[in-house]
Parts: structure tokens; sequence; C-alpha cells
């Protein structure tokens, strides 16, 4: 596991937007290709606009991409709390990314139905691979839920499927990537920023023998884990 910790959130996203560019970079000297798993919510919003300016923008080769994501929730594209509409509206939109490299979660069908079809998109793309995506970008939630595994779901103790449909009275429904395949990826970073996450981050890390999180399922098999956090949510860590 790697730790890189900065003072606010505005220095750690663009740290992170660093990172990644030079990860993509690097990938692509090797590779034909570079695969990222895109998260949602309302942290990752300021890291995708940096990347679609300067000079982040310009480093990046946009046609040698193709974009996946982490999790879905069940609401058409035009609802403003769909993960995909986030990141068109906040970077896909605004760099030269061909459609066809891009590959959303549907959600005009069951989500039942919606998890077996992005389930057979990523074993076409990654079976014959020694990994699955080339990076995996995950938020945390203050209950240290991760993608859309949340604490207490029976689908937690699915080892072997790589999507599922996620039936929340509280968080409604969604789609999401499960460990299995997450956990074979070249790379995973998680951004944290906040006081209010600063609790379940040190349970999180601290604790993880417990395995009482979410988020500590999280576990790449080469482990290329990477933790991106600001100070306050650093704040109990002993680092």
């Amino acid at each position: 596991m790697h730790l890189h910790i900065y003072k606010d959130a505005e220095e750690v996203t663009t740290a992170l937007a660093d990172w990644i560019t030079e990860l993509i970079r690097k990938t692509l000297e090797v590779k034909e290709g570079f695969t990222i798993a895109l998260s949602g919510g309302e942290t990752p919003k300021k890291l995708y606009q940096k990347l679609a300016s300067a000079p982040f923008c310009e480093k990046i080769k946009w046609s040698r991409l193709h974009i996946f994501w982490g999790d879905e929730r069940y609401v058409p594209f035009n609802d403003e709390r769909n993960n995909a509409k986030m990141a068109y509206d906040n970077l896909l939109s605004k760099v030269n990314i061909s459609s066809d490299h891009v590959h959303k979660i549907w959600t005009d069908i069951t989500p039942e139905e919606s998890a077996k079809q992005y389930a057979k998109i990523l074993h076409q793309y990654f079976n014959d691979r020694q990994t699955t995506f080339d990076l995996v970008l995950l938020g945390m939630g203050e209950d240290g839920h991760t993608l859309s595994l949340f604490p207490g779901s029976k689908i937690l103790h699915d080892q072997l499927s790589w999507v599922n449909a996620v039936h929340s009275k509280e968080k409604g429904e969604r789609i999401t990537l499960m460990p299995s395949v997450v956990n074979r990826s070249a790379s995973v970073a998680f951004l944290v920023t906040g006081k209010n996450k600063a609790k379940v981050l040190q349970e999180v890390l601290e604790n993880s023998a417990l395995n009482n999180y979410p988020a500590q399922l999280i576990q790449p098999l080469n482990s290329e884990l990477h933790w991106f956090i600001d100070e306050s949510a650093a704040k109990y860590l002993k680092y």
C-alpha cells in the first residue's frame, strides 16, 4: 500500500491528476491502450475537471484510452445522479475520445440484466489478459463503503462475480464492480478528502485484520494500492 498525503483537497486532486497522467504515459509506452474504471460521486468531479484542462489534457493520448465505470446508480443517463453523466459533463465531452472506447453501464434494462451485460463485456475484454484494468479510481464513504459495496450487503460474500446488482432501501438500486475484478487490476487509487472521513479511514487502514468495512476488500494482488488523501482525512493516521 502507498499513502500519498497532501495539505488539502486542491493539492491532493492536482497530485492525483499528475500521477494518473504519468501512469498513462508509462503504460502506453508498452501497451496499445489504457483501461480505466472511473468513480462517481462529488469527490472526483474536480479531478475530472483537472484532467480535462491544461496541462493535463494535452499530455494524455485520449484516443488510446478505454473508459469503464466502477459502479452506476440505476437512473437514466440524463439524471444528475448518473455517474456516467457526471464524467461526460466534466471530462469526456471535453476530450478527444471515441464513443466506442466508452463503456457505460446500462440503466435502461433491469439491474440484473445490466450486471450480466457488463460482466460479459469485461470478460470479453480481460479474460486473456494477465491483469484487468490498468487503473481503477475509487472513493470511500463515511461508512467505509466503496463502489456500491455497502456494509452488511449480501453480495460482499460473493468472491466469483465480476459485476453485481445492488438493491438497497437506503441507497437505491445500483450496479457495481466486485472485488474479484478490481483486485486483478494493475493499479487501484482511492481519493479520500475531508475530516468527516478521518475516523473511518483510520479504521480501514490500521485495523485491516478486522475486515469490518467494504473498502478493506480492495486488495490488489500486485499490491499497487494507492491512497490519495488530504491532511484532514489523515488526521488520525500514524504515518
